[in-house]
């Protein structure tokens, strides 16, 4: 089984060996009132599934950095309130009476797609998650490299010229999150044009596919008004257009720049993105090709970023892998490891 576990809602799956999600259930995160709610929740939403007594284990992603050999929250943001620390493993497998693994949630998404989706068959690939956030995994020799502080593949804190002077979500300034993912993108169009928040992303790429070629608006960030509305209504939609066009290929160029860096130290046989963003079509994916592309060493000049297959599944999907993984580890119930070689979560030998 696979858990995925956010701040706003616990999605929970019964998923055969092939990645089949044979059931599934949903419930709201009841984040305000603290870890041991979510906890409940999240066995609570398992046992709602049929046969779940039946299942093999549980595999847990969620948002933060995650010690996956005993499933304990190392670090988190405020989403869910009080999580750094929680031992998901223990915790789930006193509730539950079975083997629970728990990793970062950009991990389980490359998981499942090394698994099941984009990048089954290959042994060395990067994939990229770009949504509210920006994450992912490096997988060398066919295993997810976790790192020595199970950090490994959180692309979206590289520091990149784009987003200099910009607040990240990590407190920092100038990382790749605070240009390329959605709400960076959509915040740099509200700027830009005076657009009530919340700025639907999906709008801002249907403009940006009726800009046409990209054309000047004014100096640099003079195109502050407001998209729509008034005598020169046709105007203004020209200009928010172009803005975002501009907002969108300056966030994926960002990315596939950085992305191609990657691949210029790592040589990966494979780049798979997935995650709300690049679900929006072209207007994204045209800049973040052309920045990648034009970056490449000769070696691997020819590679090109492709789509994840999983779409919102890989969540669900790629937790329950977790248990797959070899060699694996999970905590059982009572605390005690379930049985387990050496962990590919570290440099194995």
């Amino acid at each position: 089984m696979g858990a995925d576990v956010g701040g706003t809602k616990i999605a929970v799956g019964l998923v055969a060996e092939d990645g089949t999600l044979l059931a599934s259930a949903v419930r709201p995160t009841p984040a305000a009132q603290g870890p041991v709610a979510v906890l409940d929740a999240i066995a609570e939403a398992v046992r709602e599934l049929p046969g779940y007594e039946r299942a093999s284990g549980l595999g847990v992603g969620t948002g933060g950095v995650v010690n996956r050999d005993d499933g304990t929250v190392v670090s988190a943001n405020d989403l869910l309130p009080g999580w750094a620390g929680t031992r998901l493993g223990e915790e789930l497998a006193a509730r539950l009476g079975m083997p629970v693994a728990a990793d970062n949630d950009a991990n389980v998404f490359a998981l499942a797609e090394q698994v099941h989706g984009a990048g089954a068959g290959c042994t060395t690939a990067l994939y990229v998650s770009v949504g509210t956030g920006i994450g992912g995994g490096v997988v060398t020799g066919g295993r997810l490299l976790r790192g020595e502080h199970w950090t490994a593949g959180e692309f979206g804190h590289l520091a990149v010229p784009e987003a200099v002077g910009r607040p990240c979500n990590c407190g920092r300034t100038g990382h790749l999150e605070a240009i390329a993912s959605g709400p960076a993108i959509a915040a740099r169009f509200a700027e830009r044009t005076g657009a009530a928040h919340p700025v639907d992303l999906r709008r801002v790429a249907a403009l940006a596919e009726e800009a046409g070629e990209p054309r000047e608006i004014g100096e640099a960030g003079d195109g502050a008004r407001p998209v729509g509305g008034g005598q020169d209504g046709g105007g203004q939609d020209a200009a928010g257009a172009a803005v975002a066009r501009e907002v969108l290929a300056q966030g994926a160029g960002a990315l596939g720049r950085a992305l191609a860096g990657l691949v210029n130290t790592l040589d990966p046989e494979r780049v798979v993105i997935g995650g709300g963003v690049a679900s929006i079509g072209a207007p994204f994916w045209r800049p973040l090709t052309d920045a990648f592309a034009a970056e490449l060493l000769p070696g691997p000049s020819l590679l090109r970023p492709v789509p994840a297959a999983l779409g919102p599944r890989a969540a669900v999907v790629g937790a329950a892998a977790l248990l797959c993984e070899e060699p694996a580890g999970a905590t059982g119930p009572g605390g005690a490891a379930h049985p387990r070689t050496p962990s590919s979560t570290k440099d194995a030998p």
